[in-house]
């Protein structure tokens, strides 16, 4: 049994950049990996085909999403373990994660390609798209159980604090899909149909090569074939961790959507300048993102040793270095927004949009670098209901209202609009201090 990347000891910084560092890589090549599949068939394929992989993508990725967010749960409960040092309960925790994701895996493999066309058209899918929208749907959703299975692997290997295996993995899938997509698609010519089978063959052959290397590497804890099975209390524990996180990051997607279909409203250079703008912002967010994982890592482990002031020490580094990058970011999407926009775009007018759009993500650069770290301490500490509380709070009672009352106003702009998404991540990071005051008290209290 191998020793694991031990966060209870040691300086803290080195540790958690130590681990982050390989998890921003990751979440670079996962950014990649989408944008590579639409330059791909916006070079050797036709409009309608542009728009299937655009739709049918979001709808995947929106799966994507909720299984990421209930692995969290294993992640979480699995770091515990090894700061408890019982390697034999995350052996079972695995386990049993692994037993619950199968028939979830069947589930959603069946369900999705069998609703393929109603998912379509509820997408709203262009006539002339919808059956190569319905297609990659299908083919996609086909290989679910490998898409599954490449994110609860990932879970798994962050909660015993091993940030290069899915690091490795996420590197196979992004250069098989890219080799796949141009097989396929610019050789073959199969369009939408010829992305989604590329990303199936990314993700199955991504897994198989993460088993055969798992199974060669010793790991720090012990499972045996027997803890893969339906043990109802671990489940029950790894839902009531996941799910939160889950149904939170679902509805920030819609809240998401909802912006984008109010300023569809507001004409076509408007539409196309948020789109160009969320698709650097998808970049922008990469360290904040990456620090939240980490964190959640960092701190499971930490708690599950008993380590609550060492917990949190470790958030306020994080915080301390997060945010020195979210005012690199801010600086780069305030002041250079029309040249980051001109790399996916070359209408002018558009590029305009977008960087006006930028400037208040510039903000929320900065911000953000404050609330994901707190969204990743509280999930790494189990308290996974109030981070769902106040990333609904955040979407519903204040991102959507903010941006539909602004769209109202005569003559706005994108910048106002896009304040929307500051303000709410104001309005969370204030919820967190709250919590935060409480969640230190309440520790100080039960160590006395």
């Amino acid at each position: 049994m191998k020793k694991t990347n031990d966060f209870t000891e040691g300086s803290i910084l080195p540790k958690l950049l130590g681990f982050a560092f390989p998890v921003l890589l990751a979440l670079f090549l996962q950014a990649m990996y989408g944008a590579v599949d639409l330059l791909v068939v916006g070079q050797f394929s036709s409009a309608a085909a542009v728009s299937a992989v655009s739709t049918g993508s979001q709808i995947m990725q929106s799966v994507t999403t909720v299984i990421t967010g209930i692995a969290m749960g294993i992640t979480v409960l699995v770091g515990q373990k090894i700061g408890e040092k019982r390697p034999h309960e995350a052996g079972t925790i695995i386990g049993s994660g692994i037993a619950m994701f199968a028939v979830i895996a069947v589930i959603l493999t069946v369900l999705m390609t069998f609703g393929a066309g109603t998912l379509s058209a509820i997408m709203q899918a262009p006539e002339e798209a919808f059956s190569e929208t319905t297609a990659y749907i299908r083919i996609c959703s086909a290989g679910a159980a490998f898409i599954i299975a490449y994110n609860v692997l990932g879970s798994m290997f962050r909660g015993i604090g091993d940030s290069k295996m899915p690091l490795l993995t996420v590197a196979i899938a992004c250069a098989i899909n890219i080799a796949g997509d141009l097989l396929f698609v610019a050789e073959f010519h199969w369009g939408a149909s010829g992305a989604a089978a590329a990303t199936v063959l990314a993700q199955a052959v991504s897994v198989l090569l993460s088993i055969l290397i798992i199974r060669k590497r010793a790991l720090p804890f012990t499972m045996k074939r027997t803890d893969i099975r339906f043990d109802l209390p671990i489940i029950g524990k790894i839902l009531k961790l996941g799910c939160p996180i889950a149904l939170q990051d679902f509805l920030v997607s819609i809240s998401f959507l909802v912006i984008i279909a109010i300023v569809n409203s507001m004409g076509v250079i408007a539409s196309a300048g948020v789109g160009v703008a969320e698709k650097l912002c998808v970049f922008v967010m990469l360290v904040p993102s990456a620090y939240m994982q980490s964190m959640s890592a960092f701190v499971a482990q930490n708690i599950g040793a008993g380590k609550v002031p060492r917990a949190e020490k470790a958030l306020f580094c994080g915080i301390a270095t997060s945010v020195l990058a979210g005012l690199c970011l801010g600086y780069l999407s305030f002041f250079h927004g029309d040249w980051m926009a001109s790399l996916f775009a070359r209408d002018h007018d558009v590029i305009l949009a977008a960087a006006d759009y930028l400037k208040a993500y510039a903000i929320d650069c900065i911000l953000t670098s404050f609330l994901f770290c707190f969204v990743g301490f509280f999930n790494g500490s189990g308290r996974t209901l109030f981070v769902m509380t106040q990333g609904i709070v955040g979407a519903f009672g204040v991102r959507i209202p903010v941006a539909f009352l602004t769209s109202r106003r005569a003559g706005v702009t994108l910048f106002q609009i896009g304040l929307a998404t500051p303000v709410s991540s104001l309005v969370q990071i204030i919820l967190c201090l709250g919590y935060f005051s409480m969640f230190h008290k309440k520790m100080l209290k039960q160590a006395k």
